[in-house]
């Protein structure tokens, strides 16, 4: 009997859907939005999520087993300093999944995940750009 196992399978062996999962929460850390399937984004938000848990707790232990689940190291880099001090207060919840259209060509389910609060790293300095680009036309 299968009571209490809720591993979304995604039609893989265990080894790959672990490194496809691992590969989808590193650009998820990297990019802070990932466009994916509807289970896959389910699927790979239990992973973002304990690895948040993990950070937040800032020792070498969680920063090794962090390492270890998503074998890249610019990725736990990253999810140390920048996302895990954002969601320091916050005691879980930190990403969301937001439903898109199906997929042309197999009409698969498609969905965003996503981080809850953006990292203060990513915010765009383009309206400062603009603002700039208009004190320069009205000096001339």
């Amino acid at each position: 009997m299968r009571h209490l196992k809720r591993t979304a399978k995604l039609g893989r062996k265990s080894e790959h859907r672990n490194m496809m999962l691992a590969n989808l929460v590193c650009n998820l850390i990297q990019e802070n939005r990932v466009t994916t399937t509807l289970a896959k984004a389910k699927a790979a938000r239990s992973v973002a999520e304990k690895m948040v848990t993990l950070a937040k707790k800032e020792t070498v232990h969680a920063r090794r087993l962090c390492v270890a689940r998503l074998h890249r190291e610019d990725a736990v880099k990253r999810l140390f300093k920048e996302i895990a001090p954002v969601f320091k207060d916050r005691r879980g919840g930190y990403t969301r999944i937001m439903h898109l259209n199906q997929r042309r060509g197999d009409a698969a389910q498609l969905a965003i995940l996503e981080w809850v609060e953006l990292p203060l790293a990513t915010a765009a300095p383009e309206p400062e750009k603009k603002e700039a680009a208009k004190d320069a036309g009205e000096k001339k």
